[in-house]
């Protein structure tokens, strides 16, 4: 049997550590029938001859940039059936240059809150506050969330600008507070998946850090969502 072909690009901010939770998952991915090439850079996506036997694009790569001919060939390929899957600004603050982009993926990282002015150090942490991921009624017999009951983390959490396209396995709710500029709770998708041409997308909002990564449900759920996601 001939492996199928997984293609991790990793990269951008390193506060997500992208080599490090890529690195976590590829031996999933090769347990799971896939040879793995990793790639520092979206450069790769401009290989059509390469991109057309990619069966799964795993991208962490927060913000940094795209040129047109490497969008155009990752675009291309999902639509011809590469999955593409990834988990918080590895695939949901990537390339805020590029509509197109922002289109396929479905989700766009807004913001995530903050604590209390006075609890604040300036540190990373400023923004890990508990919240709840809640399982949506598709959820439960759905291959990657079947099982999976509501959970809490003590995170990021990420609102993301959205459209009505997604299916959404889990939301979450953003807290409305008297420092925030805004005056009432947001639900918005946490977990979601998207059809696009012959290809599939996954994408999970939790998954900051490797302590996230490694949650039992974060984790299962991110394991599950690559081989979903695969040609």
């Amino acid at each position: 049997m001939t492996d199928r072909q997984a293609l991790v690009v990793r990269g951008g901010w390193e506060g997500h550590h992208p080599v490090a939770a890529t690195d976590h998952f590829i031996p999933h991915l090769q347990e799971n029938g896939f040879a793995v090439r990793a790639e520092d850079s979206p450069k790769v996506y401009a290989d059509a001859e390469f991109m057309a036997g990619v069966d799964l694009v795993m991208q962490c790569m927060t913000m940094s940039t795209i040129e047109k001919d490497e969008l155009a060939g990752l675009t291309r390929a999902v639509a011809n059936g590469t999955g593409l899957a990834g988990w918080h600004g590895g695939i949901a603050d990537s390339y805020r240059n590029s509509s197109d982009y922002l289109q396929m993926i479905g989700g766009q990282f807004a913001c995530h809150p903050p604590k209390k002015a006075e609890e604040r150090t300036g540190e990373q942490a400023d923004y890990f506050i508990p919240y709840r991921v809640e399982m949506q009624p598709a959820a439960a017999d759905h291959p990657i969330t079947r099982g999976i009951a509501d959970f809490d983390l003590v995170t990021e959490q990420y609102w993301v600008l959205a459209d009505s396209y997604n299916d959404v396995l889990a939301t979450t709710t953003v807290a409305s507070h008297e420092w925030e500029p805004w005056h009432r709770p947001v639900t918005t998708p946490a977990i979601w998946t998207r059809g696009w041409g012959r290809g599939k997308v996954f994408v999970c909002t939790p998954g900051h850090d490797m302590d996230v990564v490694r949650d039992p449900n974060v984790n299962t759920i991110i394991e599950r969502g690559l081989l979903w996601a695969a040609r």
